[in-house]
């Protein structure tokens, strides 16, 4: 039994070299490479740590002081130069271009879409709002409400009923927009696009989902003018 036991250990001292002499010899044909590759993943994490702390933390931290006064100039309404800037300070349209890749430059697109909007330049609102993105559920269901509109006034119903229904789905918690959003969706289907059996789904939703909203409570007059009745 004991001789057993020996020569289990002889047997695995035998393997443990073997796989050190592997492992030597494999350092010694790759050795170069590897010491390479581990080079280059000190040195590109190296970079990225000073690019974060150099370059990338600066641009943003200047972003947001270069956007103070454009937001200045939108809360009072005055879009054109909340677009285009003052002379001295920078409009959204630079923001955005300058500061992309910041949160302060993808902002600045949402920005620069609203005072398009507001300034009934529907096509340049759309390219701005379309290449906005946020994580902000609130603030990406008013991107697309505001596309909504601004295909709407440029006859493009497809595209604002696409864009409407997103906006009602993006965050539903807030009752209100979302109802605001599937009333704009239906009744666009219903007054636009003459597709009844659209306009009938989506004043149904409405009226499940949002029963308590002012759009939800009118969803039985509309659906009573598509020949919907007793809706429960």
């Amino acid at each position: 039994m004991a001789d057993k036991r020996n020569e289990e250990a002889v047997n695995e001292h035998i393997a443990d070299s073997n796989a050190v002499d592997g492992l030597r010899v494999f350092w010694l044909k790759h050795s170069k490479k590897i010491a390479a590759v581990l080079g280059l993943i000190v040195v590109l994490g190296g970079g990225y740590m000073l690019y974060k702390a150099f370059v990338q933390k600066p641009k943003i931290e200047e972003a947001l002081d270069k956007s103070f006064k454009a937001e200045s100039f939108f809360r009072k309404d005055s879009f054109n130069l909340a677009l285009n800037g003052d002379g001295v300070s920078p409009g959204f349209i630079t923001i955005a271009k300058k500061y992309s890749g910041t949160p302060t430059g993808n902002l600045a697109k949402f920005y620069a879409g609203v005072c398009y909007v507001k300034l009934n330049q529907n096509d340049k609102a759309i390219s701005y709002l379309k290449d906005f993105k946020t994580d902000s559920k609130q603030i990406q269901q008013r991107a697309y409400k505001l596309l909504g509109d601004a295909y709407g006034d440029m006859g493009k119903g497809a595209e604002a009923l696409d864009n409407y229904k997103k906006a009602a789905h993006e965050f539903e918690s807030d009752q209100m927009a979302s109802a605001d959003a599937l009333f704009s969706a239906a009744y666009l289907a219903q007054h636009v696009l003459n597709n009844k059996n659209e306009a009938i789904s989506l004043y149904k939703e409405l009226k499940e989902k949002f029963p308590r909203t002012q759009p939800g409570f009118d969803a039985d007059k509309y659906l009573a003018q598509l020949g919907v009745y007793n809706v429960n």
